[in-house]
C-alpha cells in the first residue's frame, strides 16, 4: 500500500511507500494521473502540430540524454514549450520507454489543451504554451491517498515525515544531481521508502 505525493517543479518526485519503490515495468507504464487546463487547440492545426514536435523531440533527446530534456517549438501564438524526465533510479531503457508511452499518451488524455502534464511512476512529462523551463512551480501536482488503515496514524505520519526530511534534505544538497532516497524501518516488520526528485532545470538553492 503507498502514500505517495507528487508536485513537479520545486521537489519534483516524492514518493513514500511501505513497498520498496523498484516496480515492474508493466506498474510503471500506467500514468499515475494527469493535469490538463488553459485555451483548446483542437481546432488548432499549427499549435497541434507544435505540441507534436516538442513531444517528439522530448522522446528522442530523453532517451538520449540521460533521462531529461528540455524543447520548444512554433512560433507566437502556436509557441509550445516542453520538458520530459525520468526518475533518476530508472534504467536508460525503461526511462526510454515511458517517455514513449508518457508522450504518445498527454495529447489523448489532455484533448490538446495549452498547458498538459502526465504523471507516471519512472517519468514526467509536461507542454506548456508559456515559458516554464526554469521556473519553481508549485501550482499543480497529484496527490494519492493510502486508504490502507494505520493502528497509530499520529506515528506514521511521524516516520513519513522523517523519511520525507531526509530526501528533501538530499535532493537539495550539492553533488546530490537532484535526488534522494531514504529507507526507516517503522516496525520490525515494515519499512517507509521515500524519493524525492527536482527537476534538473532548477537552479540549486
Amino acid at each position: 500500500m503507498m502514500a505517495l505525493c507528487r508536485g513537479y517543479r520545486g521537489l519534483l518526485l516524492v514518493a513514500v511507500a511501505l513497498l520498496p519503490l523498484a516496480l515492474p515495468l508493466s506498474t510503471a507504464m500506467d500514468p499515475i494521473g494527469s493535469y490538463c487546463t488553459g485555451t483548446n487547440y483542437q481546432g488548432n492545426g499549427e499549435a497541434k502540430a507544435s505540441i507534436n514536435s516538442v513531444l517528439t523531440d522530448l522522446v528522442a533527446k530523453g532517451s538520449t540524454g540521460g533521462g531529461f530534456a528540455t524543447s520548444s517549438a512554433g512560433k507566437d501564438e502556436t509557441l509550445i514549450y516542453g520538458l520530459a524526465q525520468c526518475r533518476g533510479d530508472v534504467s536508460a531503457s525503461d526511462c526510454s520507454a515511458c517517455l514513449a508511452d508518457a508522450t504518445n499518451q498527454l495529447p489523448t488524455a489532455c484533448s490538446y489543451v495549452s498547458d498538459a502534464r502526465i504523471w507516471y511512476d519512472y517519468c514526467f512529462v509536461r507542454y506548456d504554451n508559456t515559458d516554464f523551463v526554469g521556473q519553481t512551480d508549485t501550482g499543480a501536482g497529484l496527490i494519492l491517498v493510502n486508504v490502507q488503515a494505520e493502528d497509530d496514524p499520529k506515528a506514521f505520519e511521524k516516520a513519513v515525515g522523517k523519511v520525507m526530511g531526509k530526501v528533501a534534505a538530499q535532493a537539495s544538497a550539492s553533488g546530490s544531481g537532484g535526488l534522494g532516497r531514504a529507507k526507516d524501518k517503522y516496525t520490525p516488520f515494515v519499512n517507509i521508502y521515500g524519493l524525492a526528485q527536482c527537476t534538473r532545470d532548477l537552479a540549486p538553492l
